[in-house]
């Protein structure tokens, strides 16, 4: 075959996956897609949400097959019909949302799924009844001090942060003795240190001959850590490049087909009176554990107040309280002067309040409804949307079709079911449905979370004309660029307390990277 190189040149490459096409219903996921990854190579694959890089890989790991096209490993041609077909030629894949048993340890959850062969074959005990945690145990230890993970194998996953949990997923794959490792947006859930360690470990992979498969949107990683990289827009390979001789500019313009502004200006606007107050408001976790303890803050009218912090500080908690998702145990939450504090959801809305949650699939949308039906959940109650005591479906794809374009959903049609639509799309039909009601208050947790640089972009805008109209928003997000490039004011929160607060103009990254360890200005 003409696209494939010569072995005698330069031998058979780790994987090779040669026109991949797919399709989903009436939406083409990858379109005569060929990618290849070499031993001892880490291989960026780069694209804007929707572009089809998770698709491709899906196919590579056995969860999808392919309509059309064909896979090499290591030069022979191999079909793979599942995820054990696919660990069986030695491919592990670390997914975004991590397959793990909250409830077990890790040395449990790495166990679980290998067949007695495996790990015979890992951890070499000998019996067929004989107990093989301690084993695998002493394996997870012996590959921690070889990759510089740190990991306790006796502790329970739900004990474990985000980046924790990634570390158990890379190490199942490790564990299964991977030649290739696929990683998908795996920087989205850590801090920059975590990150940090993370590449560390790359590294160490792609020195001792394992090929690494790096999905992700943001340029800075992809010049950071790629050795090359392949480019995805609507499906299709735009470019393959060393990364050496290209830029972020470039590749932002091969992922979106435009410039892009990686700098926003921010307009000078003068703040109003106070739109949101919260006055030492309290909160339960999920496990009835103190969340949020004696919080006090205010946004106003054509402000922008940012909130930074690791996970699991009580940012999670404080927007559900203030949207009415989670019940306060003490103190008052005051929206426009009239108190909120532990209304409905519905109740806070009808108050002006929009809301982009931090779960855009779980709380966000119906995934299995229209996008025609989604648009409307924040106001089919209204007059507008019904005729009679029935919904004008006339009115209400008319009205979709308006939002798709002023917010480019990028969707077939407004009947596509929304599960079909990528996450940036999905963002930005949660944004078009709550800024559609003209807001007085934006409740916007993590909105650019898992998102490309132009959807980034897009959305950050939008925040910023929402600020220039006089809404309040409140911004809780972990990315710190994010948060000093849009605030007015910036408030850290840390085990449940805002330890610090300044404007944003008198911020440094190392002052909020202090105050999200707890160190207080």
């Amino acid at each position: 075959m003409a696209e494939r190189r010569s072995k005698e040149k330069e031998g058979p490459y780790a994987v090779e996956m040669v026109k991949i096409t797919k399709r989903f219903l009436d939406v083409l996921a990858n379109d005569r897609v060929s990618f290849s990854v070499t031993s001892g190579e880490i291989h960026a694959l780069l694209g804007e949400n929707g572009a089809g890089k998770t698709t491709l890989m899906n196919i590579l790991y056995g969860l999808y097959q392919a309509d059309e096209g064909e896979i090499y490993i290591r030069g022979k041609r191999v079909s793979i019909r599942s995820p054990r077909d696919a660990m069986q030629l030695g491919i592990g894949m670390v997914h975004q949302h991590f397959k793990l048993v909250a409830t077990n340890t890790i040395a449990e959850n790495i166990a679980l799924g290998l067949q007695l062969g495996d790990l015979r074959t890992a951890v070499k005990f000998p019996w067929l009844f004989q107990n093989p945690l301690p084993d695998v145990e002493r394996r997870i230890k012996e590959l921690s001090e070889r990759y510089g993970l740190r990991i306790d194998s006796r502790s329970r996953i739900w004990q474990l942060s985000l980046g924790e949990q990634q570390r158990v997923e890379i190490f199942k794959a490790l564990f299964r003795g991977v030649d290739v490792l696929i990683l998908d947006e795996p920087t989205a859930v850590l801090t920059p240190k975590e990150a940090e360690e993370l590449f560390r470990t790359l590294r160490t992979m792609a020195s001792e001959g394992h090929a690494v498969i790096f999905i992700t949107h943001k340029l800075d990683e992809v010049v950071r850590i790629s050795d090359r990289v392949t480019v995805l827009r609507n499906g299709r390979v735009v470019a393959s490049l060393r990364t050496s001789e290209t830029d972020k500019k470039q590749l932002a313009r091969l992922m979106i087909g435009r410039e892009v502004l990686f700098r926003l200006e921010k307009e000078r606007v003068q703040a109003g009176t106070p739109v949101l107050e919260v006055r030492e408001l309290e909160a339960l976790n999920d496990k009835g554990l103190p969340a949020l303890r004696g919080v006090s803050l205010k946004v106003c009218s054509g402000e922008i107040l940012g909130i930074a912090g690791v996970a699991g500080n009580g940012q999670k908690e404080l927007v559900e309280v203030v949207t009415g998702l989670r019940k306060a145990t003490g103190g008052e939450v005051r929206i426009l002067e009239k108190e909120v504090t532990n209304l409905s959801p519905r109740s806070v809305a009808k108050q002006g309040v929009a809301h982009i949650p931090e779960e855009r699939i779980r709380v966000g949308v119906v995934p299995s409804m229209k996008v025609s039906e989604n648009l409307m959940l924040r106001n089919y109650r209204t007059h507008e949307f019904t005729r009679g005591p029935f919904l004008d479906a006339g009115f209400i794809n008319e009205h979709s079709r308006r939002l798709v374009g002023e917010y480019n959903v990028q969707t077939p049609s407004v009947n596509t079911p929304v599960k079909l639509l990528s996450g940036g799309n999905i963002q930005r039909l949660i944004l078009a449905r709550e800024m559609s009601g003209d807001p007085k208050l934006i409740i916007a947790a993590h909105p650019t979370y898992g998102l490309d640089v132009g959807a980034t972009e897009q959305i950050r805008q939008l925040l910023l004309r929402q600020r220039k109209k006089g809404v309040a928003v409140l911004l809780v997000s972990e990315d710190i660029e994010e948060i000093m490039s849009l605030s007015d004011r910036i408030a850290v929160m840390f085990e449940g307390r805002i330890i610090g607060e300044m404007p944003a103009e008198e911020a440094s990254i190392e002052a909020i990277g202090m105050m999200m360890a707890g160190m207080k200005p």
